[in-house]
């Protein structure tokens, strides 16, 4: 007796962005992008994928990805570290209370290595998630790119002129809201009251003020008639 079997209905792909879809063959309206994407979903194990809820912004990445330092924060998530209680919604996902806006510099970095962060959003922040991850190599990386952010850039063509003043506790302020004709305050330094000069015994200060100047060539003045006849005999004019 001939028996008949009933074919399955294929099981939902979730794709990396979180949104599931069904299974489709090579069809000539599948995209290339998909048909990779597919395929790479489609060998890697189930188990593998992990959703973290950031916020509540869902993102979709491996088990590889947030394994990649080690001993931070996301890798002993994904380890089910038991001194690292957690929670999951609804959906699966691990419930983590920050900001969304900052989670993809770190999960892109985990990714490939590199610190890549968009326009818009302060690197501030992201040292600030990538110390709530514990991702020390991150953390070297926004804190290097912060430090020469914040190194001054010197003109071209410019030098700076430094000059000491020297006054009393009493006459600080004073000294300070008279500066005029570009000169600023540099650097404030206490050296007691050694110096004595009242006798209330007051604080001296040296104020370390400067000033920027350009330094561009004065172009020679074009030379006259007379000085261009005397150059060509040879001769020198006054």
């Amino acid at each position: 007796m001939a028996t008949s079997t009933k074919s399955k209905a294929a099981a939902p792909t979730l794709h990396t962005n979180g949104s599931p879809t069904k299974n489709r063959g090579h069809s000539e309206d599948m995209s290339t992008a998909d048909m990779i994407t597919t395929a790479a979903e489609q060998a890697l194990p189930r188990d593998e994928w992990v959703k973290i809820n950031i916020g509540g912004t869902t993102f979709l990445t491996t088990k590889t990805t947030l394994c990649r330092e080690k001993g931070s924060f996301l890798a002993r998530l994904c380890q089910n570290d038991q001194d690292l209680p957690s929670v999951k919604d609804e959906n699966g996902a691990y419930l983590i209370d920050r900001d969304p806006r900052y989670f993809p510099p770190i999960l892109n970095y985990l990714r490939h290595g590199r610190l890549i962060i968009d326009s818009g959003l302060a690197e501030e922040g992201v040292l600030e998630e990538a110390e709530f991850y514990n991702l020390s190599s991150l953390v070297s990386l926004v804190k290097d790119k912060l430090t020469k952010k914040a190194q001054p850039v010197f003109k071209d063509n410019s030098t700076s002129v430094y000059r000491v003043l020297h006054c009393q506790e009493g006459e600080l302020t004073h000294t300070l809201a008279t500066l005029t004709d570009g000169w600023k305050m540099s650097q404030l330094v206490n050296i007691g009251s050694q110096y004595s000069y009242s006798s209330d015994d007051q604080s001296e200060f040296l104020v370390i003020v400067s000033k920027e100047f350009d330094e561009t060539p004065c172009s020679p003045s074009e030379p006259t008639n007379k000085q261009k006849t005397l150059q060509q005999h040879g001769l020198r004019g006054p």
